[in-house]
């Protein structure tokens, strides 16, 4: 017998079809999954957690995956009703980030299909999985989850389709919804009903949105327990009732113990309870140590799913993120808590990995939102209970922040220690600032140098990717990231390391265009300032606006949602274009333009800097064709694989 025969001969995936069901012996199906993206049996995705925590606390769990909403139905008919409630979730990512590019031209792939195919989700799963489950079930429970529902639960800007949309929840025909991550309250949901409860009866669950009569509307605008936002109808004539909005559910988000927050939309109410605090050790450990095959489904036999060959031997060691990037939706999904795995468990997952049989002895990354965030918080945690800051890191690292690296490097130790182990890698982003931010402590202080120096002698698979963002300090204050300087400062760690060590490793870093605040200028001066260092960019991408981002409500409403300033973003293609050029600069194909931008900017400085021999012996591309493949080139993209989010347990 194979080693995957091994791994695998005391676990089931859920089933799938009713053929399976029947193979079970199953005469009767307590829940059953509805999910966007392929099955991969893997606790980095969603409805594969969910479902096998149902199936740990006695619950028998089917999953339809990727279902057909353009024909008959049959796909939601096929299992029948369920005696508790459908879940559906539109998968590991908003549907809409993935079908469409930040210029919303079409993608051609999906990486979370079969074999890369697109075309196997609709636009919204929530809203279109939902009106046909309703449709063939009119009296089931419908519960909505996954990052969709999660960050569209309150009014929010939608990208694609440049208007305010109100809470998903009444646009779809679920009744309720849980947002970020579901093993509790799904549980509590559970329970719940299989006692008996009717669904509109379970109104208190942490973590879940709900319609209510505007009657039930606290009279008291604010108090310890609710707030109560602008209505979506008064967000949608008044920009700044959004701004003003946006930063209370930011704040709500990022808090130890969070209040309900009520939203009038149209002729209800939309309540969104309070979140949970974070996991305990014991209870984020009891979610991974489930009997997961990590592998996709057999339906998939002979197919490559792309996202799966990503995280295929990769291990997440935490949830949650304290950076509060502007730009990123991680702490509105996990909080800014962190909830670390015990080396133990870690351990057992990279035995798991091991035994795979196609492993060749390198673990692909040791990681999560941040990679070197494990085991970190508050000195005095009491503290943390009262803080209402969306970053630990910005404007300044807290001085209640513990930096102490030697947890991370204790598994590190105990990873590479293992006999079938040749190396592990560090795949997900690391926190620079994090790792040299000087701490009162000196013995941390050495402990952390020492990271970043086995980070970059032992952890590098020769390209070690950082994320800088941008060179201006006026448009990184905006993002939310350290200084410039100080990427600066850990690139000549990075250098001399790899001279002492005599390496061949690059970083790579990461960069964004348009981003709110941000000025053509400011490319201009990102392109010389990257020059200087020796970097031809690959890693970049042109801001896009997603739900529920700092970044986004000042890009739709034009200010700044904690000052409420206009803020000025680049929104016109022709204006992202514009910026989106610099990063090319070393390409003939884009110096005329830029040649001529930087000439009208009066900014002979970053001319000589760019083009210190003139523009003279620069090709001029004035052939339709050439000005067709300029346009292709400077198309806004993800950054890299779009899906890369591998540390995500998006349930």
């Amino acid at each position: 017998m194979n080693k995957k025969s091994l791994s695998n001969s005391s676990r089931q995936w859920l089933p799938t079809t009713k053929k399976e069901i029947e193979h079970l012996g199953w005469d009767y199906i307590d829940v059953i999954l509805f999910s966007g993206d392929a099955y991969i049996d893997h606790p980095s995705m969603g409805a594969a957690v969910i479902g096998r925590v149902l199936e740990a606390n006695g619950y028998r769990v089917a999953i339809v995956p990727q279902p057909n909403w353009q024909d008959d139905l049959r796909d939601f008919r096929k299992l029948g009703a369920p005696r508790l409630f459908f879940g559906i979730s539109a998968g590991a990512m908003d549907s809409m980030v993935n079908h469409y590019t930040a210029n919303r031209r079409r993608r051609s792939d999906d990486a979370y299909s079969p074999n890369g195919r697109a075309g196997l989700r609709p636009d919204y799963p929530t809203i279109v999985y939902s009106e046909a489950l309703r449709s063939i079930f009119p009296d089931t429970p419908i519960i909505a989850g996954g990052i969709e529902a999660s960050l569209r639960r309150l009014s929010h800007y939608d990208y694609w389709q440049d208007r305010l949309r109100p809470s998903i929840l009444t646009e779809c025909k679920a009744d309720m919804l849980i947002y970020g991550m579901g093993e509790k309250p799904i549980l509590e949901i559970a329970q719940a009903l299989k006692s008996g409860k009717n669904i509109k009866e379970i109104t208190d669950v942490a973590q879940t949105v709900i319609l209510r009569p505007i009657d039930d509307l606290p009279a008291e605008r604010e108090s310890d327990s609710h707030i109560v936002l602008h209505s979506y109808h008064e967000c949608q004539t008044n920009n700044r009732c959004q701004a003003e909005n946006f930063k209370h559910i930011e704040v709500e988000s990022n808090r130890w113990h969070s209040r309900d927050i009520w939203q009038v939309t149209g002729n209800v109410a939309v309540k969104v309870n309070r979140m949970n605090p974070p996991m305990t050790e014991a209870e984020i450990d009891a979610s991974f140590d489930l009997p997961y095959t990590r592998l996709p489904h057999p339906r998939y036999h002979g197919k490559r799913i792309p996202a799966y060959e990503m995280i295929r031997h990769s291990v997440n060691m935490h949830r949650g993120c304290f950076g509060g990037c502007a730009f990123c939706t991680i702490s509105a999904h996990q909080g800014k808590f962190i909830a670390s795995r015990s080396k133990e468990s870690i351990l057992r997952e990279v035995r798991a990995v091991t035994e795979m049989d196609d492993f060749k002895g390198y673990i692909s990354d040791l990681g999560g939102p941040s990679a070197n965030m494990y085991k970190m918080g508050g000195k005095d945690l009491e503290k943390c209970t009262r803080c209402v800051r969306p970053s630990c890191l910005h404007p300044k690292p807290c001085p209640n922040l513990n930096n102490d690296h030697s947890a991370l490097l204790d598994v590190y130790h105990a990873v590479d220690a293992l006999p079938e182990v040749k190396k592990s890698f560090i795949g997900s982003g690391v926190r620079y600032d994090l790792s040299m931010h000087l701490n009162s402590d000196e013995r941390i202080n050495r402990i952390n140098r020492r990271y970043n120096e086995e980070l970059i002698t032992n952890h590098v698979s020769g390209r070690l990717k950082v994320a800088p963002e941008h060179t201006s300090d006026s448009v990184l204050q905006l993002m939310r990231k350290p200084s410039f300087s100080q990427f600066r400062k850990f690139k000549q760690i990075f250098d001399d390391i790899n001279e002492q060590k005599q390496l061949n490793q690059q970083i790579i870093p990461y960069f964004i265009s348009s981003h709110p605040g941000c000025t053509e200028e400011d490319m201009a001066e990102l392109a010389a300032i990257t020059k200087g260092l020796n970097f031809h960019l690959e890693q970049v991408q042109d801001f896009t606006p997603t739900p529920m981002t700092v970044s986004s409500e000042t890009y739709y409403t034009g200010l700044n949602p904690y000052t409420l300033q206009p803020v000025f973003t680049a929104k016109s293609r022709n204006e992202k274009l514009a910026q989106r050029k610099y990063f090319f600069w070393y390409e003939q194909e884009y110096q005329r333009d830029i040649f001529n931008s930087l000439s009208r900017m009066n900014r002979p400085d970053l001319l000589s800097t760019l083009f210190p021999r003139g523009i003279s012996r620069l090709a001029v591309a004035s052939t339709k064709s050439a000005q067709k493949q300029k346009n292709n080139r400077l198309e806004p993209q993800s950054r890299g694989k779009k899906n890369g989010k591998k540390y995500h347990s998006n349930n």
